[in-house]
């Protein structure tokens, strides 16, 4: 970070695909961060930095920004080292198009709260289904999209912003929700990509701030 800011303060949850995102962009530029684990709904403070109490939410200095999107167009613009989008207007378009997909239309849909909510006004036995649905439907359109543009990552041989919108909704299809990724190749080929990353890597530790097992039947408990 620029010399004599104060560390940003970034509120987030440890299942939060929105958050991981914010982290692999904080990794990625390099900057440092104190990450503050919201646990309940309704946390004070967190109310008191983004009154609709969702995470993430950044607090730079002075500057208070909410919504994953906006807080890496955010950062994007102040921090400009490893760019987050591409000079090519055309992979730029492609990367705008992978954020929107998995942010408006597959995200939403099967979100925990969702979900469970499914679960109660249908059955719980239609929590995975519904899921899985909606992650199939984006994953089609994302798998066809991405033929003429894909490297070793989603838009090229560098991580932008798809990748950052993309592997945390990966690792919950396969981790999550068990989607059978058999008719997504080049989305598998880019989770092994991401698989290897130390970004990547460390996002995925920093998630489990409660121990393993505890971790996992949470898991199970939301998914099941």
């Amino acid at each position: 970070m620029e010399e004599g800011n104060q560390t940003m303060k970034l509120y987030s949850h440890w299942m939060s695909s929105c958050s991981r995102r914010v982290r692999l962009a904080l990794h990625l530029k390099g900057l440092k961060y104190d990450c503050i684990n919201i646990t309940s709904v309704g946390d004070p403070e967190l109310l008191k930095v983004n009154p609709m109490g969702y995470v993430p939410a950044l607090v730079d200095d002075t500057t208070v920004v909410s919504d994953s999107y906006a807080i890496l167009l955010y950062l994007e613009e102040k921090y400009p080292q490893h760019p987050l989008l591409p000079q090519d207007l055309s992979r730029k378009s492609i990367n705008y198009q992978v954020a929107s997909i998995v942010s408006s239309s597959i995200q939403p849909l099967q979100n925990t709260t969702l979900v469970n909510y499914i679960g109660e006004i249908v059955s719980p036995d239609e929590k995975i289904p519904w899921a899985q649905y909606h992650i199939r439907k984006g994953f089609v359109a994302l798998e066809k999209l991405l033929t003429k543009y894909a490297g070793k990552y989603a838009t090229g041989d560098e991580i932008y912003l798809a990748d950052l919108y993309l592997a945390p909704q990966l690792d919950n299809a396969i981790n999550r929700y068990k989607l059978d990724m058999i008719e997504f190749p080049l989305l598998s080929k880019l989770n092994k990509a991401y698989s290897e990353l130390p970004s990547f890597q460390q996002m995925l530790a920093e998630t489990q701030n409660l121990d393993a097992d505890k971790a996992f039947n949470l898991v199970k408990q939301q998914a099941a």
